[in-house]
């Protein structure tokens, strides 16, 4: 059942709109500080979604290029997936026991699993608990207890994953969990280790500033080598195709495990089922989430049947959780792989996210503030800059005020930050996605005439 195609953007009010406001006021009343940006940010009030549009309580439908960070990559309110929770949830919704929708989950699953033989499942319903799950397997693996991750990596919010992120977020949340160690990524575009670095002439020279640091900075005891095929939240940056396998490499050479956290990479989202496909690398596990689900709160860990068996992670309840794997969680991720390989999800995000890019590009040129485009498949991103040159981001003031002229156009988009990631739906057919670009172009234009940054 095909979703609605060249789905328009329809302004009906200001935004945001009277009722958006009002109940959003009493939301205020209530709510906690620290949500999401963009859902404070926007000021509006969803009613009902489908496809790629979001339509207000006050009747305004965006194009939405934002999706929940990348979970709805299967639109909103896909009706084969709706069709297929409401009938789970009529049956059962709870509970650890198998189900037939569990079942054809893993069978799936195994089909288009990221490598060789990593194919055996444990399921979880956020992807912290599952990056947490691949910690403790790889100690009850290896026996040692350190882990090395990346500059600008993110893996989650609980301590052990937060431990790993490679960001200011952590700041004044320390102590980190002892054992953690970041290590420079190839983000190619801000050298992490010189501005007269270039590829390919570095040789991937961050690589080996990694390996010289896990020799003389760990004690030896490095369980698991913790790695985002492309990263996500420092600005889907995709690295050289060599970084990958030498992160791995270095995993091998101290007996580590190599973990791919595939979250936001995984499943079409960069125009192949797994981002390690662009390298060839092979990992040890792999971590999941967002697509996985369709919208449906879901995770999960995928390892090697010698890896999987380890104590005591293998033990009973050793490595399970109250709401991993419920019938309605499986309902809901059997039917997300099953759109993905049926309405071909992993090519049309390979040949839209490629005619998108093809015009990004022409924006380095026709635009003073956009320093970059890059991306892969639905995987995409401009550099937002006031000084090409010094590569200097444009100011959170100047970011969010091009955001809030995006939502008065009728497009959610992640242009709040200066490293603008664009991740639509992989259901977007060619004419939505031009028409998303076109209220960004209209943005766009207005910020070159004004020159908000000066």
């Amino acid at each position: 059942m095909p979703q609605p195609a060249n789905q328009n953007r329809n302004l009906q009010t200001a935004i945001p709109g009277p009722k958006s406001a009002a109940l959003r006021a009493r939301e205020d009343a209530h709510l906690a500080p620290g949500a999401q940006g963009y859902a404070l940010m926007a000021g509006i009030v969803v009613d009902h979604a489908e496809g790629t549009t979001v339509t207000d309580v006050d009747g305004n439908v965006f194009i939405d290029f934002i999706g929940g960070i990348a979970v709805g990559a299967l639109g909103h309110s896909h009706p084969t997936w709706v069709e297929a929770i409401q009938k789970q949830a009529g049956r059962a919704a709870v509970g650890s026991l198998t189900s037939e929708a569990r079942v054809e989950l893993f069978e799936r699953f195994a089909k288009h699993a990221p490598a060789n033989g990593v194919h055996r499942l444990q399921m979880y319903s956020g992807g912290a608990e599952a990056v947490e799950s691949a910690l403790r397997l790889a100690k009850s693996y290896t026996g040692k207890y350190e882990f090395v991750s990346c500059w600008g990596g993110f893996h989650g919010k609980t301590m052990g994953a937060l431990s790993l992120m490679g960001s200011t977020f952590k700041d004044k949340l320390g102590p980190m969990v002892p054992g953690s160690h970041q290590v420079p990524y190839a983000d190619c575009y801000r050298c992490p280790i010189g501005k007269d670095m270039t590829y390919p002439g570095c040789g991937v020279a961050c690589a080996d500033v990694a390996r010289k640091y896990v020799k003389v900075a760990t004690a030896g005891a490095v369980a698991g080598v913790i790695v985002e095929p492309m990263q996500g939240t420092a600005g889907n940056i995709i690295p050289p195709k060599e970084f990958l396998p030498a992160m791995a490499s270095i995993a091998k050479d101290v007996g580590a495990l190599f973990i791919a956290d595939e979250m936001i990479t995984g499943l079409g989202r960069t125009g192949t089922w797994w981002g390690v496909e662009h390298s060839g690398v092979v990992p040890d596990i792999v971590t999941i989430g967002k697509a996985v689900g369709g919208g449906f709160p879901l995770s999960a860990l995928a390892t090697r049947d010698e890896i999987a068996v380890s104590k005591p992670w293998s033990n009973q309840s050793g490595s399970s959780s109250s709401y991993g794997g419920n019938p309605l969680a499986a309902a809901a991720g059997a039917a997300s792989l099953r759109i993905i390989e049926e309405e071909n999800l992993v090519e049309n995000s390979k040949r839209v996210g490629a005619l998108m890019l093809r015009e990004l590009e022409t924006w380095v040129d026709r635009y003073s503030f956009v320093g970059v485009a890059r991306g892969s498949g639905m995987f995409m991103a401009m550099e937002l800059v006031s000084d090409k040159v010094a590569k200097t981001p444009l100011t959170r003031k100047v970011t969010e005020r091009i955001f809030g002229e995006c939502v008065k156009r009728g497009l959610l988009t992640m242009s709040y930050s200066a490293s603008f990631r664009l991740q639509p739906p992989l259901t977007t057919d060619e004419a939505t996605a031009m028409n998303g670009l076109a209220a960004l172009k209209e943005v766009f234009d207005l910020v070159e005439r004004e020159a908000w940054w000066k």
